[in-house]
């Protein structure tokens, strides 16, 4: 046999197995044949992996316009990414505000309180851009990307394996479909029972085939849990850097009111008012002073040092669970909100995981569900 004629048999079964699978497919839909039904786990598994994929993209790409919303610089960046090239820099809004104010107070001069306040905002308003850009940059890398990694990455491969599944079942219903009708024919005698052993042998192969199948695409949506977590400490380092950009803002505009403050009251006042009445000056928020000065003690709950106590000792400690957790299979323990569990670590575990133990119960617990109590 050479290669072409070994290729045209090939290309007459591939035809022949998509010919069987659609007949198969159209013939669930009109109701005139079987469906093998994927088990309750299986089904729960892949709800479970479409809900994710759905949010990821709506929660990413509100992100992207949140962090720029000029959808025409969107494009461009996404152009660029594309073709692997880096996009030209240009000034953000923040950046091209400031440009502006210190361009206007050198040309009414600098020695004058208005133009030297135009300097001084625009400096300000150029720190601002400054900041935006970190956090952009941030963003994307620790928040962004891995949501991005999943959806055309994992999830993809999913997909793929979840598409391979449906083909295996089809291939089996189709066998099932006619082995039964063999038997039919063989009972009135139509044909010899040597057809029958074959269907009953199509039917065994296709199912070992199904089975396989399933339980690599079960595998592989066991896997969101873990993702989950991921995500988790993806989000943490977002709101992380979101306060830090807060923070920083907070404190330039606190810094510019106490040099504008230092102006004289007549160049203050509002154009309504009489050069005599000052400009009340606007008091600091007590509650946005306090939250800076939180901000060291907020971020070290983020990633505390008691977990990497934890991992270097081999004690054990307490632990609030902060989160329901669904085990995604036998080596890891199921959590309820707000119950007490104690973790400890062993060696060789993921840096991600400890160990947890509830009465009896005992498996493996992600530390991103967990805060540790003294």
């Amino acid at each position: 046999m050479n290669i072409m004629d070994f290729n045209v048999k090939k290309l007459a079964a591939d035809a022949g197995t998509f010919l069987s699978r659609a007949v198969q497919f159209t013939e669930e839909k009109l109701g005139q044949a079987e469906k093998t039904e994927l088990d309750a786990h299986l089904e729960n598994l892949l709800s479970k992996a479409e809900c994710t994929k759905l949010w990821t993209e709506k929660i990413m790409k509100q992100t992207e316009v949140l962090l720029q919303p000029n959808p025409n610089a969107r494009i461009e960046e996404f152009v660029y990414e594309k073709l692997d090239r880096k996009a030209p820099s240009r000034m953000n809004n923040p950046e091209l505000l400031g440009q502006y104010m210190i361009d206007a107070g050198n040309e009414f001069g600098p020695g004058t309180a208005y133009g030297n306040a135009l300097i001084k905002c625009g400096e300000t308003q150029k720190r601002i851009g400054t900041a935006d850009r970190e956090l952009i940059q941030t963003s994307a890398i620790n928040f962004l990307t891995p949501l991005r990694n999943f959806i055309e990455g994992d999830y993809k491969t999913i997909t793929k394996e979840r598409k391979l599944l449906q083909n295996k079942r089809l291939d089996l219903d189709a066998a099932k479909t006619r082995l039964k009708k063999a038997k039919v024919a063989e009972a009135r005698a139509a044909i010899w029972a040597e057809e029958v052993t074959k269907s009953e042998q199509e039917v065994r192969i296709t199912q070992s085939e199904f089975d396989r199948q399933a339980e690599i695409t079960r595998l592989l949506l066991e896997g969101i849990s873990s993702t989950h977590a991921h995500h988790l400490r993806c989000l943490n380092d977002f709101v992380e850097a979101q306060m830090t950009y807060y923070a920083q803002c907070y404190q330039y505009m606190l810094d510019l009111q106490k040099q504008l403050g230092s102006f004289p009251s007549t160049f203050l006042s509002n154009n309504n008012q009489s050069s005599s009445t000052p400009v009340q000056s606007v008091s600091t928020p007590v509650v946005l002073a306090s939250a800076s000065a939180s901000l060291p003690s907020v971020t070290n709950s983020i990633v505390t040092s008691g977990i990497r106590e934890l991992k270097s000792s081999s004690g054990s400690r307490n632990a609030r669970v902060l989160y329901d957790y669904d085990a995604a299979n036998s080596s890891e323990l199921s959590l309820l909100a707000d119950e007490v569990i104690t973790v400890y670590s062993i060696p060789g575990m993921d840096s991600d995981w400890l160990m947890g133990e509830r009465g009896n119960q005992k498996g493996k617990v992600p530390i991103t569900y967990l805060e540790l109590l003294n």
